[in-house]
């Protein structure tokens, strides 16, 4: 069983769940967009069960996790998700923790990972190096890739704005049917991570990440330091298994791995045959395995 919990960082009320004792060797589990931490009920009590402190944080904009001011930015940015969970780790008083995330939560681990490695003790990454390459954004992929990508453009307007804001939930079930095409239990698991989208301050968080990946809105300020580091993609050192969903409908897992030179430490590619872009989700056993691997060396 978990427990829901709240804990107070200097721009957050983070919400999370926590499985297993106090005592444990940390494990922080992140959600993407538009997911949940639902995508982890398969494996953090398992990993609890080993002994392990699991904690499975709510991103900012998503579930009760709440800004503590609102004069805050409500930014997307690269930089604040891996902001938030260096300051989630603070609060927890973790030094070092094993990271597992996708989307959203894997950039977030992968940007840690990359630029305070002394904090990560293994990372599990869906999708391999998710650190975004903003000033080469501009630079338009293959066509196929660009019309996969469809919602980021469409939120780029003032319609899209408007579309997520009155049909959140509608638009966010047919991206999961889009990104996991083969996947059974969409319908079953989807109603299950809804309400996160109900936050306040979800359209805001969306809105602005899709817009700074691509130089359409300014960052936060305070961030600046770190967007100029990952400018540079700076590799990822830590002991890490990437996971790839071979029918991901945003990012096939390509033949060739693109992204293994990003990375300079125990590094392993792992491409899944039948699973979609929601990998925790679609494939928990597979999830859990790495992370136990990593756990386990």
């Amino acid at each position: 069983m978990s427990n829901f919990k709240t804990i107070e960082t200097k721009t957050l009320s983070i919400a999370f769940e926590q499985y297993g004792p106090d005592n444990g060797v940390a494990v922080i589990l992140l959600h993407g967009f538009p997911y949940s931490p639902r995508a982890y009920d398969e494996i953090a009590p398992p990993l609890a069960a080993k002994g392990y402190r699991v904690i499975v944080p709510y991103l900012r904009g998503y579930g009760p996790t709440r800004f503590n001011s609102p004069e805050t930015l409500r930014s997307g940015q690269q930089a604040a998700l891996a902001q938030d969970l260096l300051e989630l780790m603070d609060a927890l008083g973790f030094e070092q923790a094993t990271l597992c995330g996708y989307d959203w939560g894997g950039r977030a681990a992968c940007i840690v990972a990359a630029l305070f490695p002394e904090r990560v003790r293994g990372l599990v990454t869906g999708d391999g190096y998710n650190l975004q390459d903003i000033p080469n954004s501009i630079q338009p992929l293959d066509p196929q890739s660009e019309h996969r990508y469809w919602y980021q453009y469409y939120f780029h307007t003032p319609r899209g704005v408007e579309g997520l804001t009155q049909n959140r939930r509608a638009l966010c079930e047919l991206l999961w049917q889009l990104w996991s095409p083969t996947w059974a239990r969409n319908a079953e698991r989807y109603p299950l991570s809804a309400s996160a989208f109900d936050n306040p301050d979800f359209v805001d968080v969306v809105i602005h990440s899709y817009r700074h990946r691509f130089m359409y809105a300014p960052g936060d300020p305070a961030l600046e330091w770190m967007e100029q580091a990952l400018e540079k993609q700076p590799a990822i050192g830590v002991p890490t298994i990437s996971l790839c969903g071979a029918d991901d409908g945003v990012g096939p897992a390509p033949a060739e791995d693109e992204d293994a030179h990003h990375f300079t430490g125990f590094y392993e590619r792992r491409v899944l045959s039948g699973v979609g872009h929601n990998i925790p989700e679609e494939a928990p056993g597979v999830t859990l395995k790495a992370l136990l691997d990593l756990l386990q060396r």
